[in-house]
């Protein structure tokens, strides 16, 4: 889950005055936010051009590397025939090393074990190149698969929401199922370790949920970062009271009015590029030295998701509810990690979770927000590489803390 529901009405209140005049008294509530997100680029704006913010910006796209990383592509069918996008990331071995699976079938005359397999799941309005760093430092040292949810990144707009043309809410039970259908596409064999990232955590927990046998059967270890495993309606997003619970109250109304106009959105999204961005940073990270880079990039997985899109998910949100469910995790490793300024799920919700799973490692990374995959790479990707060892997934001399950082190619 990002700041984009929140970020993109707001946007559009900027540059649609139309718009909003036909939502009534839903641009006053949203306001509140707004008034609060702006002042955080009031003094920019003062001492910063448009057209030098803009040209800083395509320079980012130009130069960054976030997002490159790309692998084996595939498709899984969902239960409801919508396509879903994939890629794996194969463990091949160096030349003239250990034989291919095939080879070694060959020679030793049966089936050589299927390896492990790591899943990421990705968060709302973001998708599979959020874990650009984590990608990059397991790359070589064990299978995994990285997939876009539905209605996000390269996977197809859900069936029922295309032949509706929007509008029709899309539920949390529904990613579970859908990750099951990757899980069975790209992974049918073998020991599984299951990375969730904010809504990707509850997809988790949505599968888990509906498919225990397999949480049991097959599942090595379990790493929810930055998520929730319920009560998200009693998040403030940073707010006073009085200004959320008006937000609550109108907010899941002005998003199907805004998604039935995606197109006047889009534009609105698009003339607001500035205070988008201020929202973003705002609710993405947790410190005031983020690289630019990876701000922007954050920028761009968010802004690439349409208005009806965040209208049909949204609402999910608020009835989420698998407290009961994380018990079927309690007999595996589990990290669990958050960011200490997460304004989306804030680190309460991960503590939450540790209460349910006693035995889990919890993290709570200092001087973070909701993006802490990206803002705070390193630590992650260390926290996950002990979870993997501990797991057995990965041999315990693995090199993976040096990996997508700040000094290696595709870092920071």
């Amino acid at each position: 889950m990002s700041d984009i529901s929140t970020g993109d009405v707001v946007a559009t209140a900027a540059a649609s005055g139309a718009g909003w005049r036909r939502a009534g008294i839903a641009g006053a509530a949203i306001g509140v936010i707004a008034a609060g997100a702006a002042a955080g680029v009031a003094v920019e704006r003062l001492t910063v051009g448009r057209g030098m913010r803009k040209r800083a910006r395509l320079a980012l796209d130009a130069t960054g590397p976030y997002g490159s990383l790309r692998g084996t592509p595939g498709r899984a069918t969902a239960d409801d025939g919508t396509e879903l996008y994939y890629e794996v990331d194969e463990v091949d071995p160096p030349d003239d090393a250990a034989p291919s699976g095939s080879r070694r079938r060959r020679l030793f005359g049966r089936k050589a074990p299927a390896p492990v397999t790591v899943v990421f799941s990705h968060g709302y309005c973001l998708g599979q190149d959020s874990w650009h760093f984590q990608r990059a430092a397991l790359r070589g040292i064990v299978r995994t698969v990285h997939w876009d949810q539905r209605s996000h990144g390269r996977s197809e707009r859900g069936r029922a929401q295309a032949r509706a043309g929007g509008g029709v809410p899309v539920g949390i039970d529904q990613l579970g199922r859908d990750l099951k259908a990757v899980i069975d596409a790209a992974a049918p064999e073998g020991p599984l370790v299951l990375v969730g990232h904010s809504m990707g955590g509850m997809t988790i927990m949505a599968l888990a949920d509906q498919y225990p046998e397999l949480i049991r059967d097959r599942v090595a270890a379990v790493a929810f970062v930055g998520t929730s495993s319920g009560r998200l309606n009693e998040v403030s997003f940073g707010l006073p009271v009085m200004g959320v619970n008006a937000v609550r109250r109108v907010l899941p109304g002005v998003l199907r009015a805004l998604g039935s106009q995606a197109e006047l959105v889009e534009r609105g999204r698009r003339a607001t590029a500035d205070l988008f961005a201020g929202l973003i940073k705002r609710y993405s990270f947790g410190s005031r030295d983020v690289d630019p880079a990876v701000a922007r990039f954050a920028e761009r997985l968010i802004e690439s998701t349409p208005i009806d899109v965040v209208a049909e998910f949204y609402p999910a949100f608020a009835e989420h509810d698998k407290s009961a469910t994380l018990s079927l995790f309690r007999d595996l490793p589990v990290l669990i990690l958050a960011g200490d300024k997460d304004l989306v799920t804030p680190s309460s919700h991960s503590e939450a979770i540790a209460d349910r799973l006693p035995d889990a490692e919890l993290v709570i990374v200092p001087d973070a927000g909701h993006l802490v995959m990206l803002e705070h790479p390193e630590t992650v990707t260390d926290r996950l590489a002990d979870l993997l060892v501990r797991a057995g997934a990965v041999p315990e001399s693995s090199n993976v803390g040096g990996h997508g950082t700040a000094e290696q190619p595709g870092g920071r």
